[in-house]
């Protein structure tokens, strides 16, 4: 008899994380960051001098690389492509592995982009004032693509497994670890980095500012950020970047790697209305494939990272999924975006990041900015300060507009 899909499944675990953000720019400073509930949210004046109604922003140190990549490398790379290079460099070598491992070995790469501004706007304003093609130089087509961080990783690293890019709006980091487990359950990859990036720069979010998307809360920056609380006013943008190294449980096993936590359940669904219209239906959908693919009932995560970004419908729509669930459960609640703001494109790998630090520390972050509960946040566990606890499984949320959804489950080995 033919073994079952199910015998045949994979483990998948992760040896390695990475993170680049405006909590910090490695692994123990963002965790001092998170315990001691620390925002990386400022006013940049040059935003309100170009024209956006509020210049709140999560504030991201560029990398330096020279020194570490040579001028033809950096030449390619857009920003969020620089910040994915730093987050991988820690990943990859948390998990031990090195640039010779990565040329005789097959790995892949699986990273969250849905747009590159700065590129773009930069070849257009070369074309504009010197009508001369050649002069936007050859690095621009690399830095302009959605794909620009995958390209650049799999260059720089020597990559040669799966290699493409998700762009699903805010979903889109959530996604890529998503795919790279069920490319390792399924036997198809051992080893898949996988993360998120997102630019920082002004040019990115002018069109999020324009639709009101953004708090207008100025006069006090690192408390603007207020996810699920009555008084929210709009979500702040941030980036940066995060990576994480997937593997197959065995063969992480059999090469001595430190695994950190097990990826057990991966959900997923689209809401099918407005472009820009949550659906606590959807949300809730997306956590359940995730429950049910762990095998897992609601009692037994011990925390959630909750997508809620601190705009009045989104949160809404949200903690009336989270309570359709997990009301009445043990299930501590927060959403680091209080501290970070929205990191867009990479927040599904960044807060999976997060979380696993949280895991390994043993502490809850809190949801700072939360002093008033609505008739739907009121149903909700949510951590108001840090909290000491351990934390044996994890849930984490993210939505994007378009309507998709995508929703994770890590386990503590």
């Amino acid at each position: 008899m033919a073994p079952s899909i199910t015998a045949m499944e994979k483990r998948v675990v992760i040896t390695g994380i990475g993170i680049w953000s405006c909590l910090g720019t490695d692994i123990p400073q963002v965790k001092e960051s998170l315990y001691t509930g620390r925002s990386g949210i400022v006013l940049d004046e040059d935003r309100l001098k170009y024209g956006y109604r509020s210049g709140l922003t999560g504030k991201v140190d560029r990398p330096v690389l020279k020194g570490l990549l040579d001028r033809r490398q950096r030449a390619n790379m857009s920003e969020e492509a620089e910040y994915a290079f730093m987050a991988s460099r820690q990943a990859f070598s948390q998990a031990g592995i090195d640039d010779d491992y990565m040329k005789e070995n097959e790995i892949g790469c699986i990273f969250g982009n849905d747009s590159t501004a700065k590129a773009v706007i930069d070849g257009y304003r070369v074309m504009e004032e010197k009508h001369d093609s050649e002069l936007i130089g050859s690095g621009s087509i690399f830095q302009s693509m959605n794909s620009t961080v995958n390209m650049n990783l799999c260059s720089i690293f020597h990559l040669r497994g799966i290699n493409f890019t998700v762009s699903a709006a805010c979903a889109s980091g959530s996604h890529a670890i998503g795919l790279g487990y069920m490319m390792i359950k399924q036997g198809l990859q051992d080893i898949v980095l996988c993360g998120g990036a997102q630019e920082t720069n002004m040019y990115g979010m002018s069109s999020f500012d324009a639709i009101r998307t953004f708090s207008l809360r100025m006069e006090d920056p690192t408390r603007a950020s207020r996810p699920f609380d009555r008084d929210r006013d709009g979500l702040i943008p941030s980036g940066g970047a995060a990576a994480l190294v997937l593997e197959d449980y065995d063969h992480a096993v059999a090469r001595g790697a430190n695994i950190l936590c097990e990826v057990v359940g991966y959900g997923f669904s689209s809401n099918g209305g407005g472009i820009s219209q949550p659906d606590d239906r959807g949300s809730a959908l997306a956590m359940q494939r995730a429950l049910d693919d762990a095998g897992m009932k609601p009692d037994d995560i011990d925390y959630i990272n909750a997508h809620a970004t601190s705009t009045p419908q989104g949160d809404m729509y949200e903690a009336k999924a989270l309570a359709s669930l997990f009301k009445d459960r043990h299930a501590l609640i927060s959403s680091t975006k209080s501290m970070t703001g929205h990191e867009c494109w990479m927040a599904g790998a960044s807060e999976i990041v997060y979380s696993i630090i949280m895991m390994q520390g043993g502490f809850v972050a809190p949801n700072i900015n939360f002093e008033n509960p609505d008739e739907y946040s009121s149903l909700l566990n949510i951590a108001t300060k840090t909290i000491d606890t351990p934390l044996n499984v994890v849930l984490s949320n993210s939505f994007g507009f378009g309507g998709t959804n995508s929703a994770l489950v890590i386990k503590k080995i």
